[in-house]
């Protein structure tokens, strides 16, 4: 029998299955996938984490790919493919119709929906979100909108939110209704009618608290928030410095619209840290992958750099010698 879940985690952090070694359990998925045992194989995909199910199909041929990604269990497969990389979802992409990919998106979390869109040719997306929920498109839109190296950009609509004249039963019963579908539940944000955002309160405060205990004696009114046009790489040192899990993103109103969590933030975190170092080694920075750039591109970055370089060795030896010969003279 499959193993009990594990607690759920930020949004971005598996919540389920065991994690282990791949290469423990490939020659067994293998098999399965070879004799088209279909059933077991589904099975064994529901015991196993979704980062080592995407990590799996890495080392499959594109049509083993299709056919085992098919035979997830249906709860899976979105998770499954928020982890796959570019290549796979690639792969994928070219082998289903759109009404198929349009339920994948439709069940991931919005920011990975978004990020995912965000690859896309512009053709390929108006196609996908014709076959999605009309309010859930407007949310994605909302957020494509947004500038790509602000918060908004980055941020997801999918967390628990409570009032303050609520006690703590009331409030668990919600979360209880409601927190299945939302990417984090470790923090529960208060707001007033007007969406303003008031407060936090944590999940453990809820849990040893009494159930007849008024949610505003237990939120904390000091919130560190950002607002939605906050430069993303900011929002990321915020994060870092106050160590939170997530993030709330406020407008100019202070209306609540969204929070950022920390996948996210270690996801802005890593690209500033590709780009810093593409830049120390003289390197234009690049979208693409180092290890599917070709050399002539790779070369292409890098004579901006050499060129600048050139000019300026040039004008340090000129300046040398010039100096060189008066000092020589004398």
């Amino acid at each position: 029998a499959p193993p009990p879940p594990v607690a759920p985690g930020p949004r971005g952090m598996p919540e389920g299955g065991t994690t282990l070694d791949v290469d423990l359990v490939k020659p067994r998925l293998d098999e399965l996938l070879t004799q088209s045992r279909h059933s077991e194989l589904r099975g064994e995909f529901r015991s196993l984490n979704e980062v080592d199910i995407a990590e799996y199909l890495t080392s499959l041929s594109r049509e083993q790919l299709l056919v085992a990604f098919r035979t997830l269990p249906k709860d899976k497969a979105s998770d499954v493919f928020a982890y796959m990389d570019s290549d796979q979802r690639e792969a994928l992409i070219d082998s289903i119709g759109d009404a198929e990919l349009s339920a994948l998106v439709d069940e991931m979390f919005v920011d990975d929906a978004v990020d995912f869109l965000e690859e896309l040719p512009a053709d390929l997306v108006k196609r996908i979100l014709q076959f999605i929920d009309r309010s859930r498109r407007e949310t994605i839109n909302q957020i494509l909108r947004y500038p790509q190296d602000s918060a908004g950009s980055i941020m997801t609509i999918e967390y628990c939110e409570t009032r303050k004249d609520i006690t703590v039963r009331e409030a668990m019963e919600e979360l209880k209704r409601t927190g299945i579908d939302k990417e984090t539940i470790y923090t529960i944000f208060v707001i007033d009618k007007a969406r303003r955002l008031e407060g936090t309160v944590a999940l453990r405060k809820l849990i040893i608290a009494d159930d007849d205990t008024p949610i505003e004696k237990l939120m904390q009114t000091n919130i560190v928030s950002v607002r939605t046009l906050d430069d993303r790489d900011a929002v990321a040192e915020t994060v870092r410095k106050y160590d939170l899990i997530s993030i709330p993103v406020v407008d100019m109103e202070d209306h609540l619209v969204g929070i950022i969590t920390v996948d996210d933030v270690v996801d802005v975190i890593e690209e500033k840290n590709t780009e810093d170092f593409e830049r120390m080694a003289a390197i234009l920075p690049s979208d693409d992958d180092y290890l599917h750039t070709s050399a002539w591109r790779m070369a292409g970055n890098r004579i901006p750099w050499l060129v600048a370089l050139l000019i300026l060795s040039t004008i340090a030896s000129w300046i040398i010698t010039h100096y060189g010969a008066l000092f020589g003279g004398n």
